[in-house]
């Protein structure tokens, strides 16, 4: 008596992908993948591989890890939604807070290792340099909405109230561009990138789009 091979049909790759997100162990994997740019970044500093800047090469860089993870936390719904992986928003919040944590580091490495804590040429610079202004209101953003991001402050604010001030994440994500937009010499095209991102990423939230889901796709398949 032969086996009757199962039907490829019924695999489900959202399921595996769901199961292997909902794991105990996928919250620890991501935590620890999004230390890496710090980690490689403090390596490249102590074996003096930064270049002739590194302080500077550092704020780069970690402003950039902040844009990225920004990015990458507007993009979990979107994903989730077209790939239908319902596990992605798990980590929703914590890859925002990462953001937010780069962008953290990326303001502490300017205000101490590349001004010395000199408060009265931070202000000026804030207020001389439209691209600083930009990047501070971007960072004031972010600390409103991490300060926010956990479920006792969702309670005390209320769902609606709540979800209307992490609306500003969007408004964070323009800022963060046009921050990096501004900070470049000339024009460039990966500034241009992660702005078109951020824009389509907008756009996405006002103009959703889903695939079909798999009982959909099951009854539009031809038959075998």
């Amino acid at each position: 008596m032969t086996n009757t091979p199962a039907n490829p049909r019924q695999i489900d790759p959202r399921q595996i992908a769901n199961a292997a997100l909902s794991s105990r162990w996928a919250k620890p994997i991501v935590f620890a993948l999004a230390l890496v740019p710090l980690f490689w970044t403090v390596w490249l500093a102590y074996s003096g591989e930064l270049g002739a800047e590194p302080i500077l090469e550092s704020v780069k860089q970690s402003g950039l890890w902040a844009l990225r993870f920004l990015l990458i936390a507007l993009a979990v719904s979107p994903l989730r939604m077209l790939t239908g992986v319902a596990a992605l928003a798990r980590f929703r919040r914590m890859i925002g807070l990462f953001a937010f944590f780069y962008a953290s580091v990326h303001l502490s490495v300017y205000v101490g290792l590349d001004q010395f804590f000199d408060w009265p040429a931070i202000g000026k610079e804030i207020l001389k340099r439209p691209y600083i202004t930009i990047g501070m209101g971007a960072f004031v953003i972010l600390s409103a909405l991490a300060a926010t991001s956990t479920n006792g402050m969702v309670k005390r604010m209320g769902g609606k109230r709540w979800r209307i001030l992490h609306k500003g994440v969007f408004l964070a994500g323009l800022a963060g561009c046009l921050h990096f937009i501004l900070l470049v010499k000339g024009w460039q095209t990966s500034p241009l990138v992660y702005a078109a991102l951020c824009v389509g990423l907008l756009a996405f939230r006002r103009w959703p789009l889903r695939l079909p889901t798999t009982r959909a796709r099951q009854r539009l398949a031809p038959g075998l």
